[in-house]
């Protein structure tokens, strides 16, 4: 995960006071992704895969579809000037957060192709056509793609977005997207989000506790550093949204 400028004492947020949410269409995870069909998730940052989408992983994990996780980054790069998380030691610690997070969400390790892309934090836009055809080289025909909103407003998550569209577009591969940051922008930017595009995905009790404990694998992200005037990149504000019973993604247009 990488944080935008958000304020956490910023108390209406399109997530928890918008109209538009309570009636988003619900999908079915069936309808998402077709019997027998591959998901492919692709992660900006070590997280984005458990916020965007740790609910649905779980779902499709339990209904024995194949799943392929692209992590661009190792997010190595996300503390700068960190005393306490130095790129060279976030360079070991990171992967190893990201491991537990899959683990705590029940996945099946031994099975799940995993992609590491070794691709620069922070630097993703000026790296998006090398990007694109990275991603493309791992897509097929029929698979299920789903990376972030290509208008979140983080760098990274937009270039990040963009790349995965095109790729699924060579490769003939559904494209789905997930807002992050987004659902913390201001209420009156609400207009902007694609309400027509979006579709609700209903997780249970379990499934929403064990995507939470997930979250809170990676230790890096929860505390910032205050006297360096560094913010938790995962903020509390964010931490409460992931308890909510859904997970909500962009469809292609309709």
């Amino acid at each position: 995960m990488k944080s935008a400028s958000i304020s956490e004492s910023l108390p209406a947020q399109i997530w928890n006071s918008v109209p538009q949410l309570d009636n988003i269409p619900i999908i079915n995870t069936r309808s998402l992704v077709a019997p027998g069909a591959r998901a492919v998730v692709i992660a900006p940052h070590p997280g984005d895969e458990v916020v965007t989408c740790g609910g649905l992983l779980q779902l499709l994990s339990a209904m024995g579809h194949p799943l392929q996780l692209i992590s661009v980054t190792d997010g190595s790069a996300s503390h700068p000037g960190s005393r306490q998380w130095s790129e060279k030691r976030l360079s070991v610690f990171r992967p190893q957060e990201s491991v537990e997070a899959l683990r705590r969400l029940g996945l099946p390790m031994h099975s799940l192709k995993w992609i590491r892309g070794g691709f620069t934090d922070n630097a993703l836009a000026e790296q998006e056509h090398e990007l694109t055809q990275f991603i493309a080289r791992y897509l097929r025909p029929g698979d299920v793609v789903f990376s972030t909103w290509s208008e979140d407003g983080n760098s990274d998550h937009d270039a990040v977005g963009r790349a995965s569209a095109n790729a699924a577009t060579i490769a003939g591969a559904d494209f789905n997207e997930a807002p992050v940051w987004a659902w913390h922008w201001p209420a009156r930017d609400r207009e902007l989000i694609p309400w027509h595009r979006a579709r609700k995905v209903r997780l249970d009790t379990w499934t929403v506790a064990r995507k939470s404990h997930a979250t809170h694998a990676y230790a890096s992200q929860l505390d910032g550093e205050p006297a360096l005037g560094v913010a938790p990149l995962l903020p509390r504000v964010l931490l409460e949204r992931m308890r909510l019973p859904y997970e909500i993604f962009f469809v292609q247009d309709v």
